[in-house]
């Protein structure tokens, strides 16, 4: 049977390239692992791992997904536009045009909730709005991190740790005309980000699990003295089957793991199979064993490393030169497969992280089982771009 990568770029053939190939039968997979893992608990898709709104709504359509989880006011606004009623604004805004056209329509209010991690959030919301604005949907973006004395293991996000932070906020919160506080939420980037490198690191996320339980109900607890929560989210793709088993939450979170680019590689207790690919075309022949791509530069954000730059997968062999590495207009591979590689001929590649890359091309080709191609726009392609 052919390998189902050179499937792909004989079904993408006929499409122009750089071009974004999304495996649907390694989706299916993907999907249903996620659903598997959350085991009875909602996923919402995180769409800053997609930008393919296609994708998005083919995802959300499946039984075990619900709610985006977005990334840019100016996307929430969009998505509920296009008849998204449940979208989740992970990161604080600061944007005055997105607040307006929040308010300026009931069925955007409906839909997004907006996250907030300080009294400053809504100081900056009334600022710009003025303070008699309609209701808006609050969430609190409550750190998750692991403190050991000075150590700070996990993402800096939120200034809210402990349950009597997030009660003098929601109380701050709910004491305020204009807006409505329905949800908390909980990132736990040292378990859902962090590959199974090493005992000391499995360690480590066993031992943030078992603080997050304690910690998350008492911040739920604290919280609900002051709102009705709807929403308690929390995880992700490497957290679902340790995060979801915590009775407090309503939901869990992801997104990569549709596309399983290669930093989820990693991971002991799942194994995600590649989706997400980008082709990029054969420009010339630097050296026998050298050929050169087109465009390529596809960095993943993050601490700078050989660990974020796309990888050539296929054909098999290749490899990214060092010295130049993934570049911005040419990306110099090579290898022995190098040697079979005519001028046009493509390699496909797998991106470090999911979302970034589509921010690059305006078209992805998804492929089926059978061959048959559906080409759909990215974010970009229906020229949008949120940041």
């Amino acid at each position: 049977m052919p390998d189902r990568r050179e499937q792909l770029l004989e079904a993408t053939a006929h499409l122009e390239a750089p071009l974004a190939v999304l495996d649907d039968v390694a989706l299916d997979a993907n999907a249903a692992d996620l659903v598997a893992r959350a085991d009875g608990v909602p996923v919402r898709v995180a769409s800053k791992s997609l930008r393919v709104r296609a994708v998005l709504e083919d995802v959300l359509a499946r039984p075990g997904f619900r709610g985006v989880m977005s990334f840019s006011l100016a996307e929430s606004v969009w998505l509920a536009d296009q008849g998204h009623d449940d979208v989740l604004l992970a990161y604080p805004s600061t944007s005055a045009q997105g607040f307006a056209d929040l308010v300026a329509a009931e069925h955007r209010r409906a839909a997004i909730t907006v996250m907030v991690d300080s009294v400053e959030h809504l100081d900056l919301v009334d600022r710009v709005l003025g303070a008699d604005h309609p209701s808006i949907r609050v969430c609190l973006d409550v750190d998750a991190s692991l403190r050991m004395g000075p150590l700070h293991l996990g993402a800096r996000r939120s200034p809210v740790h402990t349950a009597e932070e997030a009660e003098a906020l929601a109380r701050a919160v709910a004491a305020r005309p204009g807006f409505d506080l329905v949800g908390v939420m909980f990132y736990d980037a040292q378990i859902a980000g962090v590959p199974d490198s090493s005992p000391a690191v499995r360690l480590m996320k066993r031992g943030s699990a078992a603080e997050l339980v304690r910690r998350r109900a008492a911040v739920v607890e604290a919280v609900s003295r002051h709102a009705e929560l709807q929403v308690v989210n929390a995880g992700g793709t490497g957290s679902l089957h340790v995060t979801g088993r915590d009775p407090v939450l309503t939901e869990l979170a992801a997104g990569s793991g549709l596309f399983a680019p290669t930093l989820f590689d990693g991971y002991a207790a799942f194994d995600p199979r590649p989706a997400a690919y980008l082709a990029l075309p054969v420009s010339r022949r630097a050296a026998d064993d050298v050929v050169t791509l087109f465009s390529g530069g596809f960095i993943a954000s993050g601490p700078t490393g050989a660990s974020r730059a796309p990888t050539p997968v296929w054909p098999e062999g290749l490899s990214l030169t060092r010295n130049e590495g993934a570049g911005e207009v040419q990306t110099p591979v090579q290898g022995e497969a190098a040697r079979h590689l005519r001028i046009g001929d493509r390699v496909l590649l797998r991106p470090a992280k999911a979302g970034e890359p589509m921010e690059r091309v305006d078209r992805m080709a998804r492929v089926a089982a059978d061959g048959a191609v559906t080409v759909v726009p990215t974010y970009r392609g229906e020229g949008c771009c949120f940041g």
